[in-house]
C-alpha cells in the first residue's frame, strides 16, 4: 500500500487502457511526476513542468488525514482538472462495501465482490477496470455516501475512507493488474464540469479526506465517525429530548397548537420545543413550500407575534426553536424575483421545480440573511435553528472558471455562514436537515449540533435507516423521528420509541391527544433514554444484523449492540415474520440490567436492553 495523488492538468495526454471518459487518473501528469521528498506526515512531488504537488498524510488519532496542495511555482496559468484528496495505490483487497442513499432511506449498505463488478485483472494486466461514483450538485449525499471501505476476505483486513466535501464528489477504484487504487475528493472535468486555474505563485488546496484500517467495517466506521469534531453547543451536550411539532401541523404551526403542545411536555423532560416550516404563511391555506423566502411571521397565525410564541414556549421550561431555509427560496416568495441574488446557469436563474438558490458569495445576500434570518433569532431569543435545504442546484453555476467551481465556492459560502451564525449566537444549537438526509457528511456535520437522520417520519423503516447511519456520523448527531399518534397502540408507540435510541430522540404528534397511559408510556421511554443517553453518545456500535433488503416491506429481525466500558444497548426491531428472536449470542458475557419496550413476541415490535458486565469478568 502507498500514499500518492492523481493530477491532470489541461493540455498533458490522457490515460489509456480504455479509461478515456470513463477517468481522468492516471494522465501523464502524474505518470511522469518526480517525487522531491517524503517524510512520515508529506511526499513533494514535482510536476514535468515545474509545479509542485504535496500530498499530506498526518497520523492523528486512529486515522491519517489527508490533504493534496497543488502550488504554482511557475510562469504560467495552470489549469487543473483531476486533484485527489487522498489516493492510496497497491491494495490488496476483493471487496467493497459503500453507503447508498436516496430520499427516505439513508445509508443502506452495499457490499459486493470486486468480482461482481467485472473488476477481475485481465489475462495481459491490460485496460483499467473502473468503478467510479458520486454526485454533483449541493446535495452530497445523493444515491452514495462520500464513503468507501474497502476488504480483503482472505486475511480480513479493512481500510474505509470519507470526504470532508458538501459539494460535488467523486470515488473511484481502479485496477488494471492484481492490485487495486483508490482515490477520491472533489468531482473532475468529465464528472462534475470541474476545473480550476491557478495562477503563478498561487495555490490551491483540496478537501480533506480520512482513511482509517481495521479488522472488520465496523470497527473502520467507528474510527471514521470517531474523527468527525462536531461544533456542539452547550446546551445539546448531554443529549437532551426534543419536541419538533412539524408532524402535528404538517407546515401551518400556531400559537395555539404550539401552547397546547407546551402545556401538555411540560416537565417530561424535553429541552427544545421547535417551531418547523409555515410560521411565515400569509394565509393558513398557503403552501409552506413555496412560499419560503421572505421570512416575515405570519399575521394570522401569530397574530401577537413570533416573540408571544417564544415567551410562551420559554414559560414552560422550554428553549424555542425555529425552521429555516435559507439558502433557498419558493416560487410564491418576493425573494424569487430578486435574480440579482440568485444563483445563475448560462446567465439564467437556477430554478428547480419551485425552488431558487441564493448566491451565498455575495456580500448583498449576508446581508439579507443577516437582517431576516440572524436578527430574527436574535430579537425573539431563540435557541435552536433547524435548517432545512430541499433541493439541489445541480452540477454548476455561473461565476467562476467552471461550473464546478461555481457549485464549490458557493458551497463553502454557505457553510460559512453557519460558522457566523455560531459566532453571533454561540450557544446556538443549529440542526441541519436536507429533505431529511442529504447533507449528512463530515464537513456539514461539524458544523452543527444535530441532523435530521431521514424524512422517513413515521415509516417502519426508521430503525433500519437510524442503525445505518452509524457507519457515517455519530449517533449523538443522528436526530430520528418519534411521532406519536392516538389512535397507536402500545407497541406502535413503543416501537417508534425505541427505534430513537438509535440517535436523539425527537417527539412530534398530536401529544396533546394522547391518553394518559400513552402519554405515560412517552414520560417512560424519555427517563429510560436520558439515563443511556452516556452510551449513545460515547459508546461504539459492534453489532449491525440486519437481514433484510426490501425496505418496502421489512421482514425478519434488527439489532443493534452500542457498548461503553463495562455497560452496552441492545436495540431489537422485530419486522415481518420476525418474532421471538434468538438473542442468547448476543447476550453473552453481559446481564440485563433493565429494559423497556415490547416483549418482541410479534411482528413490528420494539425493546431496548441497558446490559453490565457481571462483576466477576
Amino acid at each position: 500500500m502507498e500514499f500518492y495523488a492523481e493530477l491532470r492538468l489541461r493540455g498533458d495526454e490522457y490515460n489509456d487502457g480504455y479509461g478515456n471518459g470513463l477517468t481522468l487518473s492516471g494522465s501523464s501528469t502524474v505518470r511522469d511526476l518526480e517525487e522531491v521528498s517524503k517524510s512520515a506526515e508529506e511526499t513533494v512531488y514535482r510536476t514535468k513542468q515545474g509545479h509542485t504537488l504535496r500530498v499530506r498524510h498526518e497520523i492523528k488519532g486512529d486515522v491519517t488525514v489527508f490533504h493534496t496542495v497543488f502550488e504554482n511555482t511557475t510562469s504560467k496559468e495552470a489549469t487543473i482538472e483531476l486533484l485527489s484528496s487522498f489516493a492510496i495505490r497497491d491494495l490488496d483487497v476483493d471487496r467493497m462495501h459503500r453507503a447508498t442513499s436516496f430520499w427516505s432511506a439513508e445509508g443502506k449498505l452495499l457490499s459486493q465482490d470486486l468480482v461482481e463488478l467485472n473488476m477481475e485483472k485481465s489475462w495481459a494486466n491490460h485496460g483499467f477496470r473502473i468503478e467510479k461514483f458520486g454526485q454533483a450538485g449541493s446535495m452530497p449525499v445523493r444515491k452514495f455516501f462520500p464513503f468507501i471501505v474497502l476488504e480483503n476476505k482472505k486475511t480480513g483486513s479493512f481500510i474505509g475512507a470519507q470526504l470532508y466535501l458538501a459539494s460535488s464528489w467523486q470515488i473511484e477504484v481502479i485496477r488494471n493488474r492484481e492490485t487495486v487504487s483508490l482515490h477520491g475528493g472533489i468531482t473532475d472535468r468529465d464528472f462534475g464540469q470541474w476545473y480550476k486555474t491557478v495562477r503563478p505563485g498561487e495555490s490551491f488546496e483540496s478537501p480533506k479526506a480520512v482513511i482509517a484500517e481495521g479488522t472488520s467495517l465496523l470497527e473502520v466506521c467507528d474510527k471514521l465517525v470517531k474523527a468527525q469534531a462536531p461544533n456542539i453547543a452547550n446546551p445539546d451536550r448531554d443529549l437532551p429530548v426534543i419536541f419538533n411539532e412539524y408532524c402535528t401541523t404538517w407546515g401551518s404551526p400556531s400559537f395555539e397548537n404550539l401552547e397546547k403542545t407546551a402545556k401538555r411536555i411540560e416537565d417530561s423532560g424535553i429541552r427544545y420545543l421547535v417551531i418547523d416550516c409555515g410560521w411565515y404563511k400569509k394565509t393558513d391555506d398557503e403552501n409552506w413550500f413555496v412560499t419560503a423566502g421572505d421570512w416575515n411571521p405570519s399575521p394570522v397565525l401569530f397574530p401577537d407575534g413570533i416573540k408571544a410564541a417564544t415567551d410562551m414556549i420559554r414559560s414552560h421550561g422550554f428553549i424555542p426553536g425555529i425552521w429555516f431555509e435559507m439558502e433557498n427560496c419558493g416560487k410564491a416568495s418576493e425573494l424569487y424575483q430578486k435574480t440579482e441574488l440568485l444563483q445563475t446557469r448560462d446567465g439564467f436563474p437556477v430554478t428547480v421545480g419551485t425552488r431558487r438558490f441564493l448566491d451565498l458569495r455575495k456580500k448583498e445576500v449576508w446581508d439579507y440573511l443577516d437582517e431576516k434570518v440572524l436578527k430574527l433569532l436574535k430579537e425573539n431569543d431563540f435557541g435552536y435553528l433547524k435548517v432545512d435545504y430541499n433541493e439541489n442546484m445541480g452540477a454548476g453555476v455561473d461565476g467562476e472558471e467552471s461550473f464546478g467551481e461555481g457549485v464549490r465556492k458557493s458551497v463553502l459560502r454557505s457553510q460559512d455562514y453557519f460558522r457566523h451564525l455560531s459566532e453571533e449566537l454561540p450557544d446556538l444549537v443549529i440542526e441541519n436537515c436536507a429533505s431529511g438526509g442529504h447533507r449528512l457528511e463530515p464537513s456539514m456535520m461539524e458544523l452543527v449540533s444535530q441532523a435530521s437522520f431521514s424524512d422517513a417520519h413515521e415509516c417502519t423503516t426508521i430503525p433500519l435507516i437510524a442503525a445505518n447511519l452509524h457507519r457515517l456520523i455519530r449517533p449523538e448527531q443522528s436526530q430520528i423521528w418519534a411521532v406519536l399518534r392516538k389512535n397507536d397502540s402500545t407497541d406502535r408507540i413503543l416501537y417508534t420509541l425505541t427505534a430513537a435510541f438509535l440517535g436523539r430522540l425527537c417527539l412530534s404528534g398530536e401529544v396533546f391527544d394522547l391518553s394518559e397511559e400513552q402519554w405515560n408510556l412517552a414520560l417512560q421511554g424519555i427517563r429510560f433514554y436520558q439515563k443511556v443517553s452516556g452510551i449513545i453518545r460515547d459508546g461504539r456500535t459492534t453489532v449491525i444484523e440486519t437481514p433484510l433488503q426490501d425496505y418496502t416491506r421489512p421482514m425478519g429481525y434488527q439489532v443493534v449492540l452500542r457498548e461503553c466500558e463495562k455497560e452496552a444497548l441492545l436495540i431489537v426491531h422485530t419486522f415481518e415474520g420476525g418474532a421471538n428472536p434468538d438473542l442468547t449470542p448476543l447476550l453473552g458475557g453481559w446481564e440485563v440490567k433493565e429494559a423497556f419496550g415490547s416483549d418482541l413476541t410479534s411482528d413490528f415490535q420494539g425493546k431496548v436492553f441497558l446490559l453490565e458486565r457481571p462483576s466477576s469478568l
